[in-house]
């Protein structure tokens, strides 16, 4: 490798590390491909690396110059032409083979991926388009470092200095890699917001993160606080420079049937076409619009009604924080009385975002939830919400905002309880692929590895549809939980309409904005998110619906013998695997 900071990454010990971040017993026999795939997605991406908990390059950022991109591009084509080698039949394996050798179905979930990443890098949707890609992996590589006290805060404020020591060069690889191609504006404008957040992040989140750690040597704080003035300079350069960049059509928007196929077959693992979810997801659409309206109308008068009631349901001013918390222990002991899933001894703690990162994250993509570190030890994990604010005006709009139905359907149960928090942990725990332990990690802008997205996004929508069915929701939590599954078919048909062309990212936000009621600034956000990442609105209800009917096909097999417990479970241990793909291993025949 001719670069010299690629080939100086790639020196490390592959058995060491490939060991080490997996946990693997040292009697454990595994494929050194295998491995080989997993070193090369932590060390080419390290930022994703310090997300999952696997630590060795905490102080790097990624190279995506041109060279650093051909690169990885080379070493992904090498090891697809060793997987392929190693698993011939990967790709084409029959349920009951994946379901006994999980190093096949691993073999073929790494295969995707690097199709998917190659497919990506070679598109407009990759570094090599999307400079909001650039401002989120280098905003993210501090934000990671700062908000996990997996090491001393001496050790993470060294690799916080390298880091902000990379950034300007990291940037200034971004701006010569996008060259002058025309960017889609709201592309541009994300990447501009990034930088406004890191310059917040800069300028007061940093120094407050320094002066929470305490103890720090002096040296170390002025080294920090001396590097962090030029990766502001750098966002500051960036930002300018998107501003006045060429702005492209909106078209440019859309990846293109070729390659959401490809997202749609080898990502998801999902056997149907494109014309066939959208027919599906359209008649689906139709009846959830008749069912909120026929709800809301014969229990609330109207869904605008309803609405306000929901607003108006909220905690008190001295009752907001212990309200999630209340919330998450009643829907566990629920989920405990209905025998419902096996819920781990991993509790949450509902606390106001820290001081170091509170001013950035609405310029952000900075999450309540963060999927926890599958590879860090733990504990007690926090989820953070905004503080309510002091003036008791802003107090009354934010709790109205963050209403009961708010805090239960998607703080606690989507999110916090029996959704993700529960999903991760059997997928850390109980999963024996590699890749499932790992896939859904939430990084800079996604998770981690596109295969995850079903499993993760299906099983936390799901979830909030079960305690629906098992009596725990209110009934305004009910139709809530009604009007997000509008929601989420909506964003199935922007998703595969968008990008096969046949709806404009206008008629998108009118879309959302007509048909399922957003408001606009909220309509236009979503299509930003539908347009950037191809394939993710897509797996929301793929997902859920995978994880229903797979439930309602084992119910009518196993009779009087189904129990939801046990076929939660087993659905779950698969880890965070395409949803398809598990209701193949789940009913196939063994041979």
């Amino acid at each position: 490798r001719a670069e010299p900071r690629m080939r100086a990454r790639y020196d490390v010990s592959s058995e060491v590390i490939s060991r080490t971040a997996l946990g693997l017993h040292s009697a454990c026999a595994v494929s050194q491909v295998l491995d080989r795939f997993l070193d090369h997605y932590y060390r080419g991406r390290p930022v994703n690396a310090t997300f999952t908990g696997m630590h060795a390059y905490d102080a790097e950022l990624p190279d995506w110059s041109e060279s650093g991109l051909w690169a990885l591009d080379a070493e992904m084509h090498a090891l697809r032409a060793e997987l392929t080698t190693a698993y011939p039949d990967a790709v084409s394996a029959p349920a009951h083979v994946l379901r006994a050798d999980v190093d096949v179905l691993d073999a073929r979930l790494a295969i995707a991926y690097l199709d998917i990443q190659l497919a990506e890098h070679a598109s407009r949707h990759g570094p090599r388009g999307n400079p909001a890609l650039w401002t989120g992996e280098a905003v993210f590589s501090i934000v990671s470092l700062m908000i996990r006290e997996f090491a001393p805060a001496s050790v993470r404020g060294a690799s916080i200095a390298s880091r902000l020591a990379a950034i300007p060069s990291f940037l200034r690889d971004g701006l010569s890699v996008l060259a002058d191609a025309p960017i889609p504006g709201a592309w541009r404008d994300k990447a501009v917001r990034d930088c406004e957040g890191a310059a917040i992040l800069m300028a007061r989140g940093l120094p407050a993160w320094l002066m929470e750690q305490g103890g720090l040597p002096p040296a170390r704080v002025d080294a920090i606080q001396a590097v962090s003035a030029g990766a502001a300079t750098a966002f500051a350069a960036f930002a300018d420079a998107m501003r006045g960049h060429r702005v492209g059509a909106d078209a440019g928007m859309a990846c293109g049937s070729a390659m959401y196929d490809l997202l749609l077959s080898q990502g998801h693992q999902c056997t149907r076409t494109r014309s066939d979810l959208l027919s599906t997801a359209r008649s689906a659409f139709a009846a959830a619009q008749q069912a909120l309206t026929r709800s809301a109308e014969a229990n609330f008068g109207s869904w605008v009604h309803a609405q306000s009631l929901m607003a108006s349901d909220h905690p008190s001013v001295d009752g907001y924080l212990s309200a999630f918390t209340q919330r998450w222990d009643a829907c566990r002991a629920h989920v405990a009385a209905h025998d419902a899933v096996t819920w781990p001894d991993w509790p949450i703690r509902y606390v106001p975002f820290p001081a170091g990162t509170r001013d950035a994250a609405p310029f952000l993509y900075y999450l309540f939830y963060r999927s926890p570190a599958p590879l860090d030890p733990y504990s007690v994990y926090d989820y953070v919400v905004p503080p309510l604010p002091t003036e008791p005006d802003a107090a009354e709009r934010h709790l109205r905002a963050w209403n009961t139905s708010v805090i239960a359907l998607n703080h606690v149960v989507h999110h916090g309880a029996v959704g993700h928090h529960v999903q991760n942990w059997h997928a850390y725990h109980r999963a024996s692929s590699r890749i499932g332990k790992i896939a859904a990690v939430d990084c800079a802008n996604r998770v981690g590895m596109f295969c995850a997205g079903t499993m993760a996004e299906g099983w936390a929508c799901y979830a909030t549809e079960l305690m629906g069915e098992l009596g725990f929701l209110t009934p305004l939590e009910q139709l809530s939980e009604l009007h997000s599954k509008l929601r989420f078919l909506a964003r199935a048909i922007v998703d595969i309409e968008l990008h096969q062309g046949t709806m404009s990212a206008e008629d998108a936000i009118q879309f959302y904005s007509g048909e399922v009621g957003m408001a606009l600034e909220v309509a236009r956000a979503e299509t930003v998110k539908n347009s950037m990442f191809p394939g993710t609105g897509l797996m929301y209800w793929l997902g859920t619906q995978g994880i229903l009917d797979c439930r309602q096909l084992q119910r009518e097999r196993l009779g009087d013998h189904f129990s939801l417990r046990a076929f939660h479970d087993t659905l779950l241990g698969h880890g965070s695997i395409p949803v398809p793909l598990i209701d193949q291993l789940m009913t196939a025949d063994p041979a």
